[in-house]
């Protein structure tokens, strides 16, 4: 059998894009390392529920307040004003997605992507079967990778998909008390301290029975598990009993390339698509790939290679600008304590707080504000220069 597309890793962008296709009247085969659990807050806005059609029993909380902490232990509680943020536990949220892949048409392969080879029968990808250890072969007209960061794919197939710059996630999943102490289970905190993490952040997110609690960092010296065991006791969390542990890298930015001008594009993580200042991943991930499924698509059915670039386009189209603040905004504020001090107090202003949040839950920047923006701006620029010092409570 020659399927038309082959998409290799069954995570929340593979498992997409292998729904749209299958959809769509595409042959399609979804190969997927089975046991493999990304380290991941679980966050995701109203938004994806609503575009990719995610029924409500796969949520594990509903979200209505973010907390910020600084480094000198302020606190900034922001309600989420008419919605919430649902959480969704990885383990289950992923091979719910690949199931329904399954159930749209796809046939479903469990193994580890070895390589592509090509030859005048076509472009055949290679993978080693879970249950026997066998060598297999899938031939393809297409290849989409969504292998996660430091993606196999990118680096043999993609110009520069080796040198993607990442940093290091690691998180426990932990029995939840319910509320108690600092802790609550309607509630995401987010820690701005370099104790945690020197350029990043850490996380305190409730799962329903359970909760992630992680950080991540781009510096290679940094003891991940030290740090999360740190957070841990900083919570009141350090006693509750450790369900599992993960650790993986998160891509920092998007690639410049995303296919190789013949018949791979990239997906999701391999793509880059992780949000810089939030890391957030789960929406770009499924938004990667069903824009890789539409670029597929459209080559098979065009035969034209510049149909390829319509993944990358399509993306940043619609989430540059987003990338783009969001990147200044890791870079003028992630670089010290001080900094982040300044900016958990400039979250502390309602008219951050309620245009953050409308832009996180439709994925899209306000533009219905124009007096707001220009506000922030200025309260921005007068925190990063020192003009206003920032308050402690």
């Amino acid at each position: 059998m020659v399927y038309d597309v082959v998409v290799v890793g069954g995570g929340p962008s593979g498992a997409t894009a292998a729904t749209d296709l299958a959809q769509s009247g595409h042959s399609v085969a979804l190969i997927d390392r089975a046991g493999r659990i990304k380290p991941c807050g679980g966050a995701i806005p109203p938004r994806l529920i609503r575009d990719f059609d995610i029924p409500d029993d796969q949520l594990v909380a509903k979200i209505t307040t973010a907390r910020m902490i600084s480094p000198t232990g302020r606190r900034v509680d922001i309600p989420i004003e008419n919605g919430f943020v649902g959480m969704v536990d990885r383990e289950h949220f992923d091979e719910f997605l690949r199931v329904r892949a399954a159930e749209a048409g796809a046939d479903r392969m469990t193994g580890t992507y070895t390589g592509i080879t090509r030859d005048k029968d076509g472009t055949h990808v290679h993978y080693r079967d879970k249950e026997s250890g066998e060598e297999r072969v899938l031939t393809t007209r297409m290849v989409i990778g969504a292998d996660g960061a430091r993606s196999n794919v990118a680096r043999t197939e993609v110009k520069n998909g080796d040198k993607i710059p990442y940093v290091m996630a690691y998180h426990e999943i932990i029995e939840s008390p319910g509320p108690r102490g600092d802790y609550h289970p309607d509630r995401c905190d987010v820690i701005y301290d370099g104790r945690i993490s020197p350029d990043f952040y850490g996380w305190v997110f409730p799962h329903g029975k359970s909760a992630s609690v992680g950080m991540g960092t781009f510096h290679r010296d940094v003891d991940l598990k030290k740090a999360t065991a740190d957070l841990r006791v900083a919570s009141g969390l350090d006693d509750c009993p450790t369900i599992r542990r993960e650790g993986a890298p998160i891509p920092l930015r998007p690639l410049d390339d995303w296919d190789n001008g013949r018949d791979v594009v990239l997906a999701g993580d391999a793509a880059g698509v992780v949000a810089p200042s939030s890391g957030e991943g789960i929406y770009y991930a499924m938004m990667g790939g069903r824009v890789a499924a539409i670029a597929a698509a459209a080559k098979l059915q065009s035969g034209m290679i510049k149909d390829l670039k319509l993944a990358r386009k399509l993306f940043m189209r619609e989430h540059k600008n987003v990338f783009k603040i969001l990147g200044a905004m890791q870079d003028a504020y992630y670089k010290s304590d001080e900094r982040r001090e300044r900016f958990v107090s400039l979250c502390h202003d309602v008219d951050v707080q309620r245009l953050t949040f409308e832009a996180y839950m439709n994925k899209e920047l306000v533009k219905a504000r124009p007096l707001a923006h220009l506000k922030i701006g200025v309260k921005n620029l007068a925190h990063l220069t020192g003009v206003v010092a920032p308050t402690y409570a």
